[in-house]
């Protein structure tokens, strides 16, 4: 994108994280685990987990809000919510979150890209922004991830939480600080049995497996080779090198793969955004969780150059880079 051209600034962010803790003593209790188990392959200590009967919206609303807020505006001309998890598989969770936080009949409408869902929100929201159809967007990455969980799959129920994380994005110039972009996105629906829901579509529709499932080690080669290969065709269309970049932050997908990525990349362990041990992965909701609380944290100050990378089902992937405003996270 051009100096001068219109372009999507980050403007406010808020996030969630429900009351409830499980710790993985607490899962040892229930499963043939152990916390050494689980810290070992995973990095994860803990989780987030929401009460019987709460939704995705619900999650969803209170980190909108809380990005609200934080921007200090009352509309935005857009709300999407990135999610695995929506309420029901008709309609979208976005009109319901739209008409909870008193935003009217604006255009809403879910993004489904597993755990690359928030970067893939935050392209969709610069479009809408880049081409006018909104100067204000409030994108939202919510999963409730326990309620898609096989109860006796150690290895799932081990490493997602719930939450929700938030932003609004406003319009403005590519040339100012907090300023979205270039984009870097892809997909490859060969794998796409490797992470999966296999129950409930149209595919399967009745009596079909509803949990999530997923082929750790096969996900784990492909996650740090297409975050790795997506981090640097971003860079190279910004015009940064590796050495430039002040912090990573990566889907929370697991430490182990955190690790491996900064590894294929070359980044100093330091540079890379991780709060994996105390909520483990939430999906979509993670990239907006890492930066909330390293902003809060005061390990994202600004002026830092960030570079946005995730993976997901479908598989997908993207990354995107923005240099860290100076705005003032709103947390729950």
């Amino acid at each position: 994108m051009e100096l001068g051209a219109r372009a999507a600034v980050l403007a406010g962010i808020g996030s969630w994280l429900p009351p409830r803790i499980v710790t993985n003593e607490e899962l040892a209790g229930e499963l043939d685990t152990s916390d050494a188990w689980i810290r070992t392959r995973t990095g994860i200590g803990s989780r987030h987990v929401s009460a019987p009967g709460t939704a995705t919206s619900d999650l969803a609303v209170e980190a909108g809000s809380r990005a609200l807020k934080s921007a200090g505006a009352a509309e935005a001309d857009a709300v999407l919510v990135a999610t695995t998890t929506p309420d029901r598989p008709c309609p979208a969770t976005a009109p319901e979150v739209a008409s909870r936080l008193g935003l009217g009949t604006v255009p809403a409408f879910d993004v489904a890209a597993v755990c690359s869902g928030f970067v893939y929100g935050l392209a969709v929201a610069s479009g809408l922004i880049a081409s006018g159809s909104a100067r204000r967007v409030l994108l939202i990455g919510a999963d409730t991830y326990s309620t898609i969980l096989d109860p006796a799959d150690r290895t799932t129920r081990a490493v997602f939480g719930d939450g929700a994380g938030a932003v609004v994005l406003r319009a403005g110039q590519a040339s100012e600080v907090g300023a979205l972009g270039p984009f870097d996105l892809g997909s490859d629906g060969a794998f796409a049995d490797l992470i999966t829901v296999p129950g409930g579509g149209s595919r399967q529709p009745v009596g079909g497996d509803r949990y999530f499932r997923m082929q750790g080690k096969k996900v784990f080669r492909r996650a740090v080779a297409q975050m790795a290969a997506s981090s640097r065709a971003v860079l190279e269309r910004t015009g940064w090198t590796v050495a430039d970049v002040d912090r990573v932050v990566a889907h929370q997908a697991n430490q182990r793969i955190l690790d491996a990525v900064a590894a294929e990349l070359g980044v100093p362990a330091g540079r890379v955004v991780s709060q994996i041990e105390r909520v483990g992965n939430t999906s979509a909701a993670s990239i907006p969780l890492a930066l909330a609380d390293a902003a809060l944290g005061g390990g994202l100050r600004p002026g830092h150059r960030v570079l946005l990378t995730a993976f997901g089902g479908g598989l997908t992937w993207g990354s995107t880079v923005l240099r860290w405003p100076d705005v003032a996270p709103v947390a729950g």
